[in-house]
């Protein structure tokens, strides 16, 4: 795969110039890249704008602190216990958002990240506006090697196979007769209906999935910067999101990742320059969106 291939590439040149601060851009990237591809299930596949996806990236960020710093708890069990604890979650708040469709499905998604990033702003136990510190620097089984995630290159490499791990699932599930019903519903959600099928509990199964991945991807946030902070769960983290969908190609799900790798580089080289940089992206934001409305993998796609 051509994503792959660039991450490696991209990977042994951080390694070989010893850039520390690369690789740890790139990780960071990729981990986001892996919210990405959730908000893009919702969006590109089930034709859900979710505009709080956040909440399940920070719930996961929070969760996985926890479970290293109070509980004692190795990598692989961590990541495990934050999966099943995130479609717990994705079960409870998709019930409550599918509900309502349109706008008022986005606008219940931002107010429930919204509520959720208030309460752990002002719960002391969770560190507060500080957010939660002291996340150990733990050690990845990989069979009979142990990296620890303070080695910048193994650890890119951990976190390059968990989100192809998760596109690769995703691109299976979606070849399947379920899948491929979900798919249906951006699309022609009423013939789903005529043919038998509950339209609603696509839905569901679409938002707890998203919800397991952007909880797997905020996990693995703490494990590279040793913190969790409120910010994670704030607006910005679901739009960036969307932007990062956006830029990549809706639909695409590997667009997501490529997305986000452009997002955080365009980050990166605009802010050694100005810090304005916000302003700057929005500005390409724009642009892309005008001369490129399907998005990077869209555009070679038609080239081909």
């Amino acid at each position: 795969m051509a994503f792959v291939a660039l991450a490696l590439a991209g990977g042994l040149a951080g390694w070989l110039t010893d850039n520390v601060f690369y690789l740890r851009l790139a990780t960071e990237a990729l981990i986001f890249g892996g919210l990405a591809m959730a908000v893009d299930l919702l969006l590109g596949i089930a034709g859900l704008l979710s505009l709080g996806q956040a909440l399940f990236f920070g719930f996961g960020a929070y969760l996985a602190g926890l479970l290293l710093r109070d509980a004692g708890f190795s990598f692989w069990p961590m990541l495990g216990v934050v999966a099943a604890s995130g479609a717990l979650a994705g079960l409870v708040a998709g019930v409550i958002a599918i509900r309502a469709r349109g706008v008022y499905f986005a606008l219940i998604t931002f107010g429930l990240a919204q509520i959720a990033a208030k309460a752990v702003y002002n719960i002391q136990a969770l560190g507060a506006s500080d957010g939660l510190m002291g996340v150990p620097v733990v050690a990845v089984g990989m069979g009979p090697w142990d990296i620890p995630a303070s080695d910048p290159l193994g650890f890119f490499l951990v976190v390059l196979a968990i989100v192809m791990i998760m596109y690769g699932v995703l691109s299976y599930l979606l070849n399947t007769p379920f899948g491929r019903n979900m798919q249906a519903l951006r699309a022609n959600p009423q013939r789903l209906s005529f043919l038998g099928f509950d339209p609603w509990r696509y839905k569901l199964a679409a938002f707890v999935i998203a919800a397991v991945l952007a909880a797997v991807a905020g996990a693995l946030y703490p494990v590279l910067r040793g913190f969790a902070s409120p910010e994670l769960l704030y607006f910005q983290t679901s739009g960036n999101a969307v932007i990062t969908v956006v830029l990549g190609g809706v639909g695409s799900l590997i667009g997501a990742l490529y997305g986000s790798v452009i997002l955080f580089g365009l980050k990166s080289i605009i802010g050694t320059y100005t810090e304005h940089h916000l302003i700057v992206i929005g500005l390409l934001f724009m642009i892309a969106v005008i001369f490129f409305p399907a998005g990077l993998v869209g555009a070679l796609r038609r080239r081909k």
